[in-house]
């Protein structure tokens, strides 16, 4: 391979001239190398390891060609870094990206060696293929490695994941029938696919170097993997359901790298694992129990390098320990301890585990060191010993049984220190800090504590007040020490972030930080700043979360100095708080505020501080939320000058937002569970000029749960600049404003659940702008304003459970932009618009459970429609069948509910012109109680079908025929049981069609793969969670929007959630960590895609599917 790379000329290949004498002047190993990487798709982030093993699998790396240099795959990979060859990610520093310029002369250069599977066109591989990659999609069916089909000399199988976290799900043709004849194979990667086991066929694949199943659910490891000598790379990284590694490993002599990271069912190495003297990397060695005498096998593992881990050591003697040799693994940069959580077992043995790890002594050249779970009484020496020139970071954590901390401030050079859970420790003094007490912890950034449930008293022996014992820390945290009594050191000259979490008995001072610039405490004894450090040398907080303090005792000028200008000002939990002036502070200074769950909370400003209001107000952002008290905003809100957005949330002593004028900046006006809000605008009483709608910026207005509310302003409009409108839960809302008017440039108009909602406005004459009207449970609407026809713009109207609603106006609809009408449990509705087949901008087209009386236009349907979703109106069925689908050849979605067509025994009918449309890629039937047949004739042409649903329909037996099933991703089956008896797994008459489709779903159980979702909630959480960087497989259905995860259950919200009104899952609320660090509710962005056939409205197939819940 690449024997004689190609040399092209600028004319042969267009490539920029500089770029090819950059590549001329490659050495001929580099050249070869680069070449290779034409396999990588454009703007894919790449590791450096990631590349390296690549290129020893495929034998690029030639120790002769620089026998001098020990890492020649990283001398290489950073020659070529050099030469800007790759260059690093401006997202990831850790990754590295080739510019397209870069990466289109590596295609120039490699020629037909290497190809893509692109993924946007068909493609052949050249009978000189020998290296391939390809997009790994969320299915990846038969019809994606057609291409393989005539080469089998292939080295190299590569799946591209252009999301680390991406998963998915691929057709077992690959593993049954592909993969057994590509003989040549020196690269193998089915890293992320969804497979929980694979074939016996690793006799056929003699020649592999590189084996990947990292991401997989595989459970077992064929033993014939074992016959696989020539195996330098095993990956096995989070294997989460793998049980254990093959037995007779010992085999494998050319062994490398095996990662065996986050493949917890492991129990213990196999034996001789000590014979695979090669191993240059080895992420893990597990001792399991009985096993403690193969820790000796490490002896003999000399060349081990990078990071590794030791667990199982509760297992382990010291006189087995010591013959580990670690001390003599000088590679080893990186060392984790671990023991058994479990310390109730009675073979733990105190002295036995201090003798073990008194055993493990490392190399002196090691960086960083982890202890967990260790049983011992004591900590050994060796931990802080100053020799140790090179130790950066050290963590200890779970040590129980541990009453003192070892001399850490020994290790002159060490920037982060973390230590948790050391029940046993009561008191830290001078012990920490050895004997060379002045110069400890010279160089540490990073200071973190946790859980360390008994610890009283930290005595940091600082005997001169001026010199800091940590000069140099930038980060410090304490959480969850209950018993922490007394202070932090007095004097940390260079900290600028400080967390201080669940200390109750803890005085926190911050005198003597003067960089202090991020601050977080929740739950302290008390929090004071009384140092007299001047101005010039203190620094404004830019970040300020204060939660449950018992005690705030800072004075009115410290506030002023040290709070009075942050970026981000959060308050929580403050039980006592009457108003925030009671503590000296302020909302005047900050730019995004946050206040939560203080039940006293009144006010945020005194009226002694409204009327002395000098400063002009910096907040852009407000968020109020559980402020049960609260009766009243600022008065001088409306004179805030550079607010733009505010979220208001459970505060029910609030009758209105504003008497007044909205702030001249606002933006956005969030309100939810508002139980006493009547009114959003009251002037009734306000003697003040009228509001100005002239001025007023707001654009994007948000309620939802207020059962108080009646109508939005008492005088009429708010604002004219308004352009989203969302109402949602609010059961009195007799009308939207007093005298039926919209906004003039208003675009997005949704009201849900106002089930007494009469008028939504007069007309549409002067909103003229409108883009999408959405209206749900209003069951009281008789009818929609006039002058529908004359809204150009228009793009989308959904109507759902609107029983009285029974027909558009005379005038008809828009016809010019609409392109979404989907009208659903409208049962009085019995008209569509005139002329719907002139509605030429007409895609998506839904209607469900309305009149009987409803029939088909004479004139058709549009035959531009991409989605047509009917459900329980047969004489539209009945009419459309006889039309003819296949006239509509932009079809992609097509779900049909047949109820009410007792005579429909074919799908589709089985007569000339009856074929579906080439273009289709999603199909659903469902409730057609006669339905025993689907026609393959009419199916014959859907080469691009991705997903086929069927359900209820108890007399269907068969599927069509396997060849119109070869490009299926998905296939649901529920409440058929003729055709669930059919398709049993291995056994039935069906499975031979069925048996290649990557999922696979029968009455709401996953077939294929087997196991995958345990129930329903899992699949949610499947479907969202591992698709949070590349869009969402499909969308949830009832239209959730949010799920929160912070309360340890499953909380699904409704239709309207405080953060977004979107049609598609957005956020995923959990509990953990924010990106500056801090704890607590996080929002998880899970991206934009709608990747089941391109439909962001798709309920999950079989729970409630086609019965009109779909939004």
């Amino acid at each position: 391979m690449f024997a004689t790379v190609i040399v092209p000329t600028e004319e042969q290949c267009g490539i920029i001239p500089a770029l090819l004498l950059s590549y001329h002047h490659l050495p001929s190993y580099l050249k070869r190398c680069f070449a290779y990487c034409s396999i990588l798709p454009k703007d894919y982030e790449f590791e450096e390891e990631e590349i390296i093993l690549l290129w020893r699998a495929e034998g690029l790396l030639q120790q002769k060609a620089m026998p001098q240099v020990k890492d020649i795959g990283n001398q290489y990979f950073q020659d070529l870094v050099s030469r800007s060859f790759f260059q690093i990610s401006s997202k990831d520093e850790s990754r590295f990206v080739m510019h397209d310029l870069i990466n289109d002369l590596a295609q120039v250069v490699a020629g037909d060696i290497c190809s893509k599977l692109e993924s946007d066109k068909q493609q052949k591989f050249s009978h000189r293929t020998r290296h391939s990659s390809y997009i790994a999609g969320s299915y990846d069916t038969v019809k994606k490695f057609e291409a393989f089909d005539q080469v089998n000399s292939i080295r190299t199988f590569l799946p591209i994941r252009l999301s680390r976290y991406s998963r998915s799900l691929l057709t077992n043709v690959v593993l049954v029938d592909l993969l057994p004849k590509l003989g040549y194979l020196r690269v193998l990667s089915l890293s992320g696919y969804e497979i929980d086991e694979f074939p016996d066929v690793f006799e056929n694949l003699k020649h592999l170097r590189f084996l990947n199943f990292s991401y997989t659910r595989i459970r077992c490891l064929p033993d014939s993997l074992c016959t696989l000598y020539h195996l330098e790379t095993l990956l096995l990284k989070k294997c989460s359901k793998l049980q254990k590694l093959p037995s007779k490993m010992e085999k494998l002599v050319n062994l490398q790298y095996l990662d065996i990271r986050g493949a917890n069912l492991i129990e213990r190495m196999p034996f001789g694992i000590g014979k695979l003297t090669n191993l240059q990397r080895l992420s893990n060695f597990i001792i399991g129990e009985g096993d403690g005498h193969s820790i000796r096998e490490l002896k003999y593992l000399s060349n081990l390098k990078g990071a590794f881990c030791l667990s199982g050591l509760q297992n382990v003697k010291g006189e087995d320990a010591g013959e580990a040799k670690l001390n003599e693994k000088q590679g080893i940069d990186r060392l984790v301890l671990k023991w058994s959580w479990d310390f109730k077992k009675d073979t733990r043995k105190k002295e036995v585990e201090d003798s073990v790890l008194d055993s493990l002594h490392p190399s002196k050249k090691l960086e960083q060191l982890v202890i967990e779970n260790y049983g011992g009484a004591k900590f050994s020496t060796w931990i802080a010993d100053s020799s140790f020139k090179n130790m950066l970071s050290l963590e200890l954590h779970d040590c129980k049984n541990c009453k003192s901390l070892p001399s850490i401030g020994r290790l002159l050079l060490l920037k982060d220190l973390s230590i948790s859970g050391l029940d046993q420790v009561h008191k830290i003094g001078a012990e920490l800090f050895g004997e060379n007490q002045s110069n400890a912890f010279a160089s540490l950034e990073s200071l973190s504590f946790r859980k360390m449930l008994n610890w009283e008293e930290w005595d940091v022996c600082e005997d001169d007040e001026q010199v800091s014992k940590f000069p140099s820390l930038r980060f410090f945290s304490i959480r969850e020490c209950p018993l922490l009594l007394g202070r932090l050191p007095t004097i940390l000259q260079s900290l600028q972030n400080l967390q201080i979490y669940e200390c109750k008995k803890l005085v926190v001072s911050i005198s003597s930080f003067p960089l202090l610039s991020e601050i977080s405490v929740e739950g302290c004894k008390e929090l004071v700043d009384e140092g007299s450090l001047s101005v010039q040398k203190v620094t404004s907080l830019k970040y300020v979360s204060l939660s449950n303090i018992s005690k705030f005792n800072i004075s009115a000028e410290k506030i002023m100095l040290r709070f009075a200008n942050s970026e981000t000002f959060y308050i929580s939990g403050w039980k006592e708080l009457g108003s925030l002036s009671q503590n000296g502070l302020s909302i005047v200074g900050h730019r995004f505020i946050t206040i939560r769950n203080c039940p006293q909370l009144v006010s945020l400003e005194t009226e002694e501080e409204i009327v002395q209001l000098e400063k002009i107000p910096a907040v852009k952002s407000l968020v109020i939320n559980n402020c049960e008290r609260l009766n009243t905003l600022p008065k001088v809100l409306h004179a805030f000058p550079f607010i733009t957005r505010i979220l208001l949330k459970e505060c029910p002593g609030l009758v209105c937002f504003t008497e007044s004028n909205f702030p001249p900046a606002l933006k956005e006006l969030r309100i939810e569970n508002y139980v006493n809000l009547q009114y959003l605008v009251d002037e009734k009483e306000n003697n003040n000029k009228s509001m100005s709608s002239n001025i007023c910026l707001l654009e994007h207005l948000q309620i939802s749960y207020c059962p108080s509310l009646i109508w939005l302003s008492s005088r009429g409009d708010i604002c004219n600049r308004l352009q989203h409108l969302e109402i949602g839960s609010c059961p009195k809302l007799i009308s939207v404003f007093s005298n039926a008017k919209l906004p003039v440039m208003l675009k997005h108009l949704v009201i849900s659940e106002c089930p007494v909602l009469e008028c939504i406005a007069q007309d549409f004459l002067e909103t003229t702008d409108l883009e999408i009207l959405s209206i749900r449970n209003a069951e009281k609407l008789k009818s929609l304003p006039r002058r529908l026809d004359k809204l150009g713009h228009l793009q989308e109207i959904k109507l759902f459970g609107c029983p009285n609603l029974v027909s558009f106006e005379e005038s008809g609809l828009p016809t010019t932009n609409l392109r979404v009408l989907r009208i659903s449990n409208c049962e009085n509705f019995g008209a569509l618009p005139k002329c719907i087949n002139n509605f030429t901008s007409l895609r998506d087209l839904e209607l469900r459970e309305c009149s009987a009386d409803i029939s088909f236009p004479e004139e058709g349907f549009p035959t531009n429609l991409t989605s047509l979703e009917i459900s329980n109106v047969p004489r539209i069925y009945t009419s459309l069948v006889e039309w003819g689908f296949n006239r509509l050849t932009s079809l992609q979605l097509l779900n049909i509910s047949c109820e009410g067509c007792s005579r429909v025994v074919s799908f589709p009918k089985e007569a000339i012109g009856m074929m579906l449309p080439p273009s289709l890629t999603d199909i659903s039937i469902s409730r057609s109680k006669n339905l025993e047949f689907i026609c393959s004739k009419g199916l014959q042409h859907l080469t691009s079908l991705q997903r086929l649903g069927i359900y209820g329909c108890p007399k269907l037996a068969s599927l069509p025929e396997k060849d119109m099933l070869l490009s299926l991703e998905e296939l649901y089956i529920s409440n058929c049981p003729l055709l669930e008896e059919g398709c049993s797994r291995g056994k039935g008459r069906e499975w031979s069609k069925i048996s290649h489709i990557p999922l696979v779903e029968i009455n709401h159980k996953t077939v294929i793969p087997r196991g995958l979702y345990g129930n329903l909630m899992d699949k949610i959480l499947y479907q969202a969670l591992h698709r949070i960087n590349g869009g969402i497989q499909y969308m949830l259905q009832h239209g959730i929007r949010e799920l929160n995860l912070t309360h340890g259950k499953y909380r699904l919200y409704g239709e309207f959630v405080l953060l977004t009104f979107l049609s598609c899952v957005e956020h995923i609320l959990v509990l953990g960590k924010r990106p500056n660090g801090t704890t607590g509710e996080v929002y998880v962005p899970l991206g934009d895609k709608a990747l089941n056939g391109g439909h962001p409205k798709r309920a999950i197939p079989a729970y409630g599917h086609n019965n009109g819940t779909t939004w």
